[in-house]
């Protein structure tokens, strides 16, 4: 997609005041756009903190790499603004609006690290076309410490999910794919939905790899767990870094919805 001519720059420029109320109907998934803003600085690495909006569910104590898996995935979500995004009972909301992949330099490049970690260094923030999520999600990976042999990393979820579940039955899988019916997802896990038109259908372990193969797929990383719902991170998520709410059922199982069509929980063993 090429970038916005500065005509159409000014003119969302003055349409950015009205984001906050319209933004749930009116944002392309993958495509440019912001007025430009003052950069926000990279912050420390530090524990997530528990959201004031639901009491956290006690969790047992993470381990010292998923620790650093979530407070990886917080940092970055902090550097992109804190953009919220809320799924419930298949609505969807954005209460708070952050920076976007093309917003500034600095947001810019921060997007072609991570494409970086997936040997495509020629790709940025510029190029809003191609989908960043996996990008994001294997650059946390890494910087976490994740072996590659475990997490390998790739451009699309689908190639490497479908190396780490060829492995999941082997007695060290870090990483087991289960059903959204038969398995709660957890702080440190993934959670995928299809984003092909028709979805994908419920499945049970194991999950044969070719029923994902070049799927177009979004995973993120659950970074906290409520009484009823889960946060999870995950990059391109409305031109951002964000932090998604999702709903969970009476079981607290994931819901799949017309925004996100949730089929897969990847739990997170290390």
């Amino acid at each position: 997609m090429n970038r916005l001519n500065q005509g159409n720059r000014q003119w969302r420029a003055g349409r950015r005041s009205l984001r906050f109320c319209a933004l749930a109907f009116c944002l392309a998934i993958g495509g440019c756009g912001g007025t430009k803003k003052a950069p926000t600085q990279p912050v420390p690495l530090t524990e997530p903190a528990a959201s004031a909006e639901k009491p956290a569910v006690r969790e047992p104590t993470l381990s010292a790499i998923k620790r650093r898996i979530l407070a990886l995935a917080n940092s970055e979500w902090e550097f992109f603004g804190s953009q919220r995004v809320i799924y419930d009972g298949g609505q969807e909301s954005i209460p708070h609006v952050g920076y976007w992949e093309d917003e500034d330099d600095a947001h810019i490049q921060r997007v072609s690290r991570y494409w970086q970690a997936v040997n495509k260094p020629g790709l940025s923030g510029l190029n809003c076309s191609q989908p960043w999520s996996a990008a994001f999600v294997s650059w946390v990976m890494e910087m976490a410490g994740v072996p590659e042999s475990q997490f390998p990393p790739a451009s699309a979820h689908w190639v490497y999910l479908s190396q780490i579940i060829r492995k999941s039955d082997g007695p060290y899988a870090s990483f087991v794919p289960h059903s959204i019916k038969e398995y709660s997802p957890r702080p440190g896990d993934l959670i995928c939905a299809s984003r092909e038109r028709y979805g994908l259908p419920s499945v049970t372990r194991p999950l044969e790899t070719y029923m994902l193969e070049d799927t177009k797929l979004h995973c993120d990383i659950v970074v906290e767990r409520n009484g009823g719902s889960v946060d999870a991170i995950g990059g391109n998520v409305r031109n951002s870094v964000s932090r998604s709410t999702v709903a969970l059922n009476k079981d607290g199982m994931l819901v799949p919805t017309r925004q996100r069509p949730w089929f897969l929980v990847l739990e997170n063993r290390l």
